[in-house]
């Protein structure tokens, strides 16, 4: 039995993933985190929340990365971690810092940091040549206009260390331009309550579909373990409303997206220790690296790969994390294709009506959970706001996007918010 550090977690579904891939693997935690009541908040009544199954329950301040790493290492001595691990974005530098203070298993931590700010791994893509957009990054008013005049639009704004598409807009011109900078400027604290960094990145708005290269590294190999199709809405923003593994790709398409990806991996160093998911566009000019994630696909996109390969992603993550080989043998399923399709609200108001308790037993359905009624909705500015999900499969082939969106119109057929 290995002894893992769990160095905070996303509230959503990663929260019990891993949890639950930790314990079936024969292995224990201790769960370290600044506010233990941002979890038990996100728990279903009565429902004890997997993270309370750690063995330890820690409390420190994990924000204040100098003054953790020896509080960590006074731990380590005591209670003897063999691994490090986090699913928050926030907080992935820092698994990265503390496992390399411990001299344990990991992705170098320099190349960590670099993936999770968009601005760096922008110039350290550049520098090797793997393509991307067009970008420019600034502070300042005049250097922002300056430069998306240069860059020419329609751009993408974009914040360098917000996630799940917060903030993240199409702009067609210099006054939306001004409006999206200044939305930004107005969230100076990220919801862990991490000061952000002022800087906005602006891009060249990129065409044609987006897909996901989900990957796991381990001894210096990169392994491909698939495609993911997304379905983007909710201009100006860009939100995920669906996505399908794998992805209906030609194998050229297929064989595009998995090299950029990979290029992006090596040039970033992220080589060893580590399950990712890297987003591209298949733009008319070639593969184009959206972004760079050091951990497992979000979005429940762990779970369509495990429902059609029987590839446990969380598990993979836990043992890459142990500085172990991962376990990427594929079984018959007897799934084809998983698709899952989110319901985006796009009004503010309360939830009246929304049923979807009949779609547990139909046909194909694997889950389906969604929002009660009496709940306050907003308008989806970005991943965060969805109502609820629906995912299935398709035993015969790429089926389950359709089958996802028949199902999901009967439920929007029904939605009320007033």
């Amino acid at each position: 039995m290995a002894h893992l550090l769990l160095v905070e977690s996303w509230v959503g579904s990663m929260s019990r993933l891993l949890p639950r891939a930790i314990r079936e693997n024969g292995h224990d935690f201790t769960f370290l985190t600044r506010d233990l009541h941002h979890y038990l908040r996100s728990a279903p009544e009565g429902v004890a929340h997997p993270l309370l199954g750690a063995r330890n329950v820690i409390t420190a301040d994990t924000n204040d990365v100098e003054t953790l790493l020896p509080e960590v290492e006074r731990l380590h001595a005591v209670l003897e971690f063999d691994g490090v691990l986090t699913s928050c974005d926030y907080y992935l530098p820092t698994a990265a810092r503390i496992a390399g203070r411990l001299g344990l298993p990991g992705p170098g931590p320099d190349a960590v940091a670099d993936a999770c700010r968009k601005d760096a791994t922008r110039r350290v893509l550049a520098d090797a040549g793997v393509p991307g957009p067009r970008f420019a990054v600034h502070e300042e008013w005049a250097d922002l206009a300056r430069a998306a005049r240069e860059i020419g639009y329609p751009l993408v704004v974009k914040p360098v260390d917000l996630c799940a598409g917060m903030y993240v807009r199409r702009v067609d011109d210099e006054s939306e331009l001004a409006e999206a900078v200044r939305a930004l400027a107005d969230f100076p604290v990220n919801a862990r309550g991490q000061r952000r960094t002022p800087a906005v990145l602006v891009e060249e708005l990129l065409d044609g579909p987006e897909v996901s290269v989900e990957t796991v590294s381990h001894a210096g190999a990169v392994h491909v373990v698939g495609i993911t199709d997304k379905s983007i809405g909710g201009a100006p923003a860009f939100i995920e409303t669906g996505h399908m593994f794998p992805a209906a790709l030609t194998s050229a398409d297929t064989e595009a997206a998995e090299q950029t990806a990979l290029a992006a991996l090596k040039a970033l160093g992220l080589v060893d220790g580590v399950v990712a998911h890297t987003e591209i566009k298949l733009t008319s000019a070639g593969p184009r690296v959206v972004e760079v994630n050091p951990r497992p696909a979000g979005n429940r996109i762990t779970e369509l790969v495990r429902h059609v390969t029987g590839i446990d992603l969380a598990a993979a993550f836990v043992d890459v994390a142990l500085g172990r080989a991962p376990d990427l043998r594929r079984t018959d399923t007897g799934l084809r294709s998983a698709a899952i399709g989110f319901l985006v609200p796009d009004r503010a108001g309360t939830l009246e009506a929304l049923d979807g308790s009949e779609l547990q037993e139909a046909d194909g359905v694997l889950e389906a959970q969604f929002a009660e009624p009496g709940r306050e909705v907003k308008a989806a500015g970005s991943n965060n706001e969805y109502l609820g999900h629906v995912m299935a499969g398709d035993s015969d082939g790429l089926g389950a996007r359709d089958r996802v969106a028949s199902l999901l119109a009967g439920i929007r057929a029904g939605l009320v918010i007033r």
